[in-house]
């Protein structure tokens, strides 16, 4: 699930109205999401992109199936 970086706007339409004339005024500050380092994430899917190909390469044909069998498992337990 992706992170949230922007605050939820409150339930209340008084509290949510509050907050917009506070960010308006200045009293609130506005969140701004951090800037992402750009080495990072090249790193980051260097290493995603290659992970399941290298594992599933050292794994027996038993491994594999039953590794997918959990996999499965897992999606149809979700849905309920």
């Amino acid at each position: 699930m992706p992170r949230r970086l922007r605050k939820q706007p409150p339930s209340d339409p008084v509290q949510a109205a509050h907050s917009i004339f506070a960010q308006l005024t200045g009293e609130e500050s506005r969140i701004v999401p951090p800037e992402k380092n750009a080495a990072a994430v090249a790193l980051g899917k260097l290493g995603g992109a290659k992970g399941g190909k290298k594992r599933a390469a050292g794994m027996t044909s038993e491994e594999r199936k039953d590794a997918a069998r959990r996999a499965a498992e897992a999606r149809w337990a979700q849905k309920k």
